[in-house]
């Protein structure tokens, strides 16, 4: 017999899975609770980091929607106690657009830790560790 798998693991990994495929606007709101924050902090793309509420999580949903051509998110593994969730993720993502000195067509990659809170079964917190591999062409 296979163990259970936590119910919080299992809706971060479909979040996730959301997020693949740009999830935006109800698709991406369902997984968060109304008081959701989410925390980036400073990386390569983002180096002041960011602290969005709910509409500002969903407005970034939509600008990564028109700015990447694809993504993907590979939960590599996952931790969960109580109502918190522990996630290493490998993403994947292609520009559709250039971003700084990276043109249209280059394929991103970021090795991800992501923490998240819940709170009646909903995503309450969020707090990402992206470290961005290379982000110029060789």
């Amino acid at each position: 017999m296979s163990p259970q798998r936590h119910p919080n693991i299992d809706t971060a990994v479909r979040y996730h899975q959301a997020v693949s495929g740009f999830a935006t606007g109800e698709e991406l709101r369902a997984f968060f609770h109304p008081d959701a924050t989410h925390h980036e902090l400073p990386n390569a793309l983002f180096p002041d980091g960011n602290i969005r509420d709910l509409a500002g999580l969903c407005a970034a949903a939509e600008a990564g929607r028109k700015g990447l051509g694809a993504q993907s998110f590979e939960v590599l593994n996952a931790l969960a106690v109580g109502d918190q969730v522990a996630l290493e993720v490998l993403w994947t993502g292609t520009t559709a657009v250039p971003v700084g000195d990276v043109p249209a067509g280059h394929t991103l990659h970021a090795h991800i830790a992501v923490f998240l809170e819940f709170r009646d079964g909903k995503i309450i917190a969020q707090r990402n560790y992206d470290c961005y591999e290379r982000l110029t062409p060789a």
